[in-house]
C-alpha cells in the first residue's frame, strides 16, 4: 500500500481476509458479494480496518506516498525484510517503510541507509516516527536496526525526520 503512488483495497473481503477460491487457479472468490448481498461483520476481531485505516491517513498526510518520482530500495542484510523509501521532490517528506516478509517468523536486521540522498546530515541523529504503531526512535548513523514480528505488526511505515533537537541545543547544556 505504500510502494505505489495509487492503490485500492476491495472492501470488507479483504479486511476480513475473505479468500476461498471458486475454484483453484482461478481469481473468482466462494460466495462473491459480486453475485450476492452479504451483510459483513466488520467488527470482528480478526477485521484488518484498524491497520488499513492508519496505512490510508498515512498516505493521505504524506506527500512522498503520492508520487513514485523518488523510490529507493535499502539493503537490510536479511532476505526477509524489505526497505524502501519515498521523498519528495523538495525533501520536506520522507518516509521509510520496512516490511517482513515472512508471515511466520519474527524477522531482524539492519537497514543501511545512503543519509545524504535522504537529506539527513551523516553526523547528526535523526527521529522516525512509526506510523502504524505510534513509536518514536532515535537513529543515529547510516545502519540502524529493526525487528518484526508478522503476528502483532509486518511493518513499519516511518516518517523521517531530518532535524532532531537533542540536549546539545539549548545554552543550558553542560
Amino acid at each position: 500500500a505504500t510502494l505505489g503512488a495509487s492503490y485500492g483495497i476491495y472492501g470488507p473481503a479483504y479486511e476480513l481476509m475473505d479468500n476461498t477460491p471458486l475454484e483453484y487457479g482461478r481469481e473468482e472468490y466462494f460466495d462473491s458479494e459480486k453475485y450476492e448481498i452479504k451483510q459483513w461483520d466488520t467488527d470482528r476481531p480478526d477485521s484488518l480496518r484498524e491497520i488499513v485505516t492508519l496505512v490510508n491517513r498515512a498516505r493521505h498526510e504524506n506527500p512522498a506516498l503520492q508520487s513514485n518520482k523518488r523510490l529507493v530500495f535499502h539493503p537490510t542484510g536479511n532476505d526477509q525484510l524489505i526497505a524502501y523509501s519515498k521523498t519528495t521532490a523538495d525533501e520536506t517528506n520522507t518516509i521509510l517503510t520496512v516490511v517482513n516478509l515472512d508471515p511466520h517468523h519474527t524477522q531482524s536486521g539492519w537497514v543501511d541507509l545512503p543519509l545524504e540522498d535522504l537529506g539527513i546530515e551523516p553526523n547528526q541523529p535523526f527521529q522516525v516516527h512509526d506510523l502504524i504503531g505510534g513509536a518514536r526512535y532515535l537513529w543515529n548513523g547510516p545502519a540502524n536496526f529493526v525487528e518484526l514480528n508478522p503476528h502483532a505488526i509486518p511493518a513499519h511505515i516511518f516518517r523521517v525526520r531530518h532535524r532532531v533537537r537533542t540536549e546539545h541545543d539549548f545554552d543550558y547544556f553542560i
